[in-house]
């Protein structure tokens, strides 16, 4: 995997209200994928690499956050709608 690059703090923010919410998220990723899973909780790596914790139908992972591509969440009274982390565009 490439050299992590940081997230701007301002979207970090929203990554933390997901999580603190439990929502349940499309997660849209720079190779074209898209998972729906509920945010769980972020940690950072000994490497200083950041991580998104989500839980789905076929169980825990990780996502690094530099992987992000959008997160939409799909609970009804979300406080925030999609968010993009990058100018790539995912395939659908």
């Amino acid at each position: 995997m490439n050299t992590y690059q940081p997230m701007n703090c301002d979207l970090y923010d929203y990554l933390e209200i997901a999580c603190m919410r439990g929502y349940r998220l499309n997660v849209e990723l720079h190779d074209g994928s898209c998972l729906e899973a509920k945010a769980l909780t972020t940690r950072t790596a000994s490497s200083k690499e950041e991580f998104l914790l989500l839980e789905s139908a076929d169980g825990q992972q990780e996502i690094r956050l530099d992987q992000l591509l959008a997160i939409t969440p799909l609970d009804a009274n979300a406080q925030f709608g999609r968010v993009v982390f990058s100018d790539a565009v995912c395939s659908f």
